[in-house]
């Protein structure tokens, strides 16, 4: 018997995240692990008349790609999967990890590889879902790998989950319509401001946000969602970071990330764990050193640092940046194969000021209400 749960969440991602319609084309990827889901997600698709293509990817996979593809075979990318997402409608990711440590002693230089070659494919994604001509969502289906990276019991960690995903589970999509009234006011608020600046301890940065555009991010993309984000102007990125919370990236774990900015770009960078990542990470192309993205998370249900990025991002009272490529609609120019989210804390003392009015202070907004 199928958890209600999981059908609840089903309905969400295909009815309200992406809004299947009769003729789609529909691209369900993601792990074996996520089973229940992919069963569900499929028949929701079904129902509303899309076309559905799976593919699920089987667990250490990437693992023994990683450690024995040559260099040719790292730089390719498979014409179909190109073909999928240059034409599709809607694709729906389904994370489920068996080990999220799998890839930590593969050599960056691969992975850097592997995702410069991507580059163009990454690019096209960016740009459709931009426009609106693709639809996408991703979420994460609980296992023990995410369990123990967030240090509970699988049973803990299903609730916080479905806690996230579904605060209200009698009306789960009136709750995400309610978030994006909120977050809307912020944006409308955000509109034809100039100057951002970050005070926080091991936080002083500084920022142009002229001419761009604040995202309301309500679970269309997500799911768990709550932040709202932007692009920062390519060069005007100034300051210094230490991002609070450790980041896993293409399977690579990396702790106490700090970097500093001058004229937009990563001039220096070190980390307590994972370093070499990181300073191969930044060399993966001309735009991997440059930020794509300025976020505020504003998830009340996630108060708490759990090891997973789509988690992570969301917590209220945090911020994070994205190294690399930055989504068209926000006004970004950066292009990059990367997109890698940095989440930092504000509830201890941070401050957020956009043209010298204090808008956000230990995890709450001081406008836009």
């Amino acid at each position: 018997m199928m958890d209600v749960r999981v059908e609840k969440l089903a309905q969400v991602l295909v009815r309200y995240s992406v809004a299947v319609r009769p003729g789609d084309k529909v691209y369900i990827q993601g792990s074996v692990l996520a089973e229940p889901l992919f069963r569900a997600v499929l028949v929701e698709v079904l129902k509303a008349g899309g076309h559905p293509f799976l593919r699920a990817q089987l667990p250490g996979i990437d693992e023994l790609f990683y450690r024995h593809a040559s260099d040719a075979q790292l730089g390719h990318v498979a014409p179909p999967s190109r073909l999928l997402y240059e034409t599709y409608d809607v694709i729906i990711s389904l994370s489920g990890s068996a080990n999220t440590k799998e890839l930590t002693n593969i050599d960056p230089a691969k992975l850097a590889l592997s995702q410069r070659a991507s580059g163009e494919v990454f690019k096209t994604f960016m740009l459709r879902a931009s426009t609106g001509e693709l639809r996408w969502v991703g979420t994460l289906f609980p296992t023990a790998a995410y369990a123990q990276d967030a240090e509970m019991g699988l049973a803990e960690y299903e609730e916080f989950v479905f806690n996230a995903c579904l605060p209200d589970p009698a009306d789960p999509v009136r709750h995400w319509q309610e978030m994006s009234a909120r977050q809307a006011r912020l944006v409308d608020w955000l509109r034809g401001k100039e100057i951002l600046r970050v005070e926080a301890p091991d936080v002083d940065l500084r920022m142009s946000i002229a001419g761009r555009t604040f995202v309301n991010c309500d679970g269309k993309r997500n799911m768990p969602d709550g932040e709202i984000f932007t692009g920062p102007v390519e060069d005007s990125v100034e300051g210094h970071v230490r991002f609070s919370y450790p980041s896993v990236y293409q399977g690579r774990r990396v702790e106490g990330a700090e970097l500093w900015f001058e004229k937009g770009r990563v001039v220096k960078a070190r980390a307590t764990k994972g370093e070499e990542f990181l300073q191969k990470t930044l060399d993966v192309d001309a735009g991997a050193r440059t930020v794509g993205e300025f976020a505020i998370g504003t998830n009340p249900g996630i108060t708490r640092a759990t090891g997973n990025t789509l988690y992570d991002e969301k917590i209220r009272g945090s911020f994070h940046m994205a190294l690399g490529g930055g989504m068209p609609e926000t006004g970004s120019r950066n292009e990059s194969a990367i997109h890698w989210d940095l989440v930092c804390d504000l509830m201890h003392g941070g401050r957020i000021w956009v043209d010298d009015l204090l808008m956000y202070e230990k995890g709450e907004f001081k406008v836009g209400s």
